[in-house]
Parts: structure tokens; C-alpha cells; sequence
């Protein structure tokens, strides 16, 4: 008979464990490990709690939880560089699919159990595109909407070159007779540059003040999460720049980019993003996440890249005072109840 399956916050000496169960689960991402979560918090100034599911010393899911505090309240939502933050599950070894369903949804109700009772004002959790399955949520009052990302495949470049659109495959080429170069390095001051002017024009706040943004690339960058990709002018000059964060997952994920307005008819743009899918390729990633599909005209340029459009499912809940009066009644009930016996 197998043990019963507890909830738990982890302790720092059981996040090895935790990032361990993130490098191997499908939902698993650079966003849910603790490194990129510490670094994330000290950019940031909020705190992150690993709420996890464990059938005795194992932990078969949980998910990583990124708060933010507005005075006396504290929320959990994705946020600029944190496109997922919902649950991270063990792989099911069983033949049988009623059997694989059943463990998601026992893991995904004790740890929604759980978030309920967490005393957060609000919480959002936008799930990895694997995981299709959000029932327990509706269950228990979540509301349930859709988001949306390109996933590109690069194990195959031949065949992923055939996927991008001809137009798009024209620029690359000129891009390169013109001398555009590709580069991969630490250069944050120059990407920094084109993003600022980038959401400037936009009417778009900056992801992170730039000196905090550069500690979080930096510390991303000596942990092997992340890197910086541009491409230059024969002078040296970046005109487009990306960022892609990396780890142990086969997939990468390209989480900013940005461009000189004054050159894009170079065609370094596209020009970039093929070349960081053949660098992310040769560093054995299997796939790239464009991060994002709302409907706009950057959304229409990275369909262009012959990515297949996912599917995310987003859980959102407003916790009312009453609500965990009940849920810590609930629990006195139940303490009182078992002294009892």
C-alpha cells in the first residue's frame, strides 16, 4: 500500500530535491527552479515559498510561489520575466491512462488545498502548455481562461528551417551577405540600451530598473540560466538583441528582445532569431518558447518562424477574509477531531 500524500513547504536543504523534480518534469522550466526564483526575488524585492506534494520522501509535484507583498497583502502572479509559475508534476510511470489522470489530479487537489489556506489576497498561476488538466481548480471556485506561446522546434534544423516563412527566410540571408554578425556574450549594456528606447516608444514600463536588471543577467548568467545574443553591424554595433533563458529542461526561453528602430529593414531581427535557435540547437535544447501569443504584430512575426502555437491554462482567484476564517475553522475542527479519538 503506498504512502498518503502530504503537503509541505520545503526548506532551503530541499530545494536540490525540488530543482532535481523541475529538470525532469514535463512542466518543468527555468522560471520554477530556486536559483532563477532567488535571483528573481532579489531583483525584485518579493519573496518565494516551494509548496510541494510528497508521497512519503518523494515528492511527486508542487509549485513555486513568487509573492508580492502591497501592505498588509500578499499576491502570487506571473510578472515580467516569470511567463509560468503553475504546477510542476512527477512523470507517471503507469501504463494506464485513468491511473497517470488520477495522480494529477490527487497532487493538483492537495496542493490547491493548500494554496487556499495560504492566507494570499490573490493568486494566478499560469500553467506550463503540458498541462491540459485544471478541473480541481474549477472545483473549487478558480476561474479558468487561456493564454497562449510558440513552442519552435530545433532538433531538426533542416526541418525547422522549412518552417519559416520564405519572406523571413530571404531577410536571414541578406542579413548575412550584409555583414550583420551574430554574436553570444555578456554585452547587457547594449541590449539594455534597445530594450529601454524599445518600451519607451511603446508607452511600456521596463521590466526591471537597469541596474537591477543587470545584477539578475548577471547572477542568471553564472548560473548557467541565461544568456545574451545580438546581432551587430560590421562596426560592432548591436542592433538587435535577445535574451534567452536556459537550465536543465529541453526547452529554452526567449524572454526579451529588442530592436533599433533605424535598421530594421536589415532584416537583423529575424536574422537573430534563427541564429539563437541553431546556437540553442547545438547546445542540445530541443525546442525554443517564444514566450507569449497575444494577438499584435510581434505575435504575427514569431508565427512566422514556423513555431506551433501552445495552449496555457491561467487559474485566478480573489481569497475573501471569510474564506480563511473558514478554511483555519476547518482545520481546528479537524485537530480537535483526531485528539478526540
Amino acid at each position: 500500500m503506498s504512502a498518503a500524500l502530504t503537503t509541505k513547504v520545503l526548506t532551503e536543504s530541499e530545494f536540490p530535491a525540488w530543482d532535481a523534480l523541475v529538470a525532469t518534469s514535463a512542466q518543468g522550466s527555468p522560471y520554477g527552479t530556486t536559483p532563477y526564483l532567488n535571483a528573481l526575488c532579489e531583483a525584485t524585492g518579493g519573496t518565494f515559498r516551494i509548496l510541494a506534494a510528497a508521497r512519503g520522501n518523494d515528492l511527486v509535484g508542487g509549485v513555486a510561489l513568487f509573492e508580492q507583498r502591497q501592505g498588509s497583502l500578499t499576491r502570487v502572479t506571473p510578472r515580467p520575466l516569470l511567463y509560468y509559475n503553475g504546477l510542476v508534476l512527477c512523470e507517471s510511470t503507469s501504463k494506464y491512462p485513468s491511473l497517470a489522470t488520477a495522480k494529477v489530479l490527487e497532487a493538483s487537489s492537495a496542493i490547491e488545498a493548500q494554496i487556499s489556506s495560504s492566507r494570499y489576497e490573490r493568486a494566478v498561476l499560469k500553467h506550463h502548455w503540458s498541462l491540459l488538466d485544471a478541473r480541481t481548480f474549477m472545483a473549487q471556485g478558480w476561474a479558468v481562461r487561456p493564454g497562449y506561446s510558440y513552442l519552435v522546434s530545433i532538433s531538426d534544423m533542416e526541418a525547422a528551417w522549412q518552417r519559416v516563412e520564405q519572406n523571413l527566410r530571404r531577410l536571414v540571408r541578406r542579413s548575412s551577405q550584409q555583414g550583420i554578425r551574430f554574436t553570444d556574450d555578456d554585452d547587457f549594456a547594449s541590449f539594455f540600451r534597445l530594450h529601454a528606447a524599445g518600451v519607451a516608444r511603446k508607452g511600456m514600463p521596463l521590466y526591471l530598473p537597469e541596474d537591477r536588471f543587470s545584477r539578475f543577467i548577471r547572477r542568471l548568467g553564472e548560473q548557467g540560466l541565461c544568456r545574451i545574443y545580438h546581432a551587430r553591424l560590421p562596426t560592432g554595433q548591436s542592433i538587435s538583441a535577445q535574451i534567452v533563458l536556459t537550465g536543465k529542461s529541453p526547452v529554452s526561453h526567449s524572454v526579451c528582445a529588442a530592436a533599433d528602430p533605424e535598421h530594421l529593414n536589415t532584416g537583423a531581427t529575424a536574422f537573430l532569431r534563427w541564429k539563437v535557435f541553431e546556437a540553442q540547437s547545438a547546445l542540445g535544447y530541443g525546442g525554443n518558447d517564444l514566450t507569449d501569443a497575444a494577438l499584435n504584430p510581434v505575435t504575427h512575426f514569431k508565427s512566422q518562424l514556423g513555431g506551433e502555437l501552445k495552449l496555457c491554462l491561467i487559474c485566478e482567484k480573489t481569497f475573501e477574509p471569510e474564506h480563511w476564517a473558514r478554511k483555519l475553522a476547518s482545520r481546528w475542527r479537524a485537530k480537535v477531531g483526531r485528539a478526540g479519538r
